[in-house]
């Protein structure tokens, strides 16, 4: 419960420290790494802090993928296989 406790005051601190455009990712990152680092070993602080970083990397690899897109054109693309 403690490990609980811990893992969303984290979380809100790095919600609160960050703005809204840092965060995207952050939150589901630390919530499914600080439940992870619970169960494997009580590290749910650590595991939270993990989640969250790759949460936050994983989040700013689609966001760059989506403007690559966009700037190539092929967002609204139907994809090959959709063709008959």
């Amino acid at each position: 419960m403690k490990t609980l406790v811990t893992l969303f005051a984290v979380a809100g601190l790095m919600l609160a420290a960050s703005s809204a455009a840092d965060a995207k990712g952050c939150l589901k990152g630390a919530v499914v790494g600080g439940v992870a680092g619970h169960y494997a070993g009580h590290h749910g602080v650590l595991g939270a802090i993990a989640g969250c970083a790759y949460g936050r990397h994983h989040a700013k690899e689609q966001e760059r993928e989506r403007r690559m897109q966009q700037h190539n054109g092929t967002a609204n693309a139907p994809a090959d296989h959709d063709k008959i």
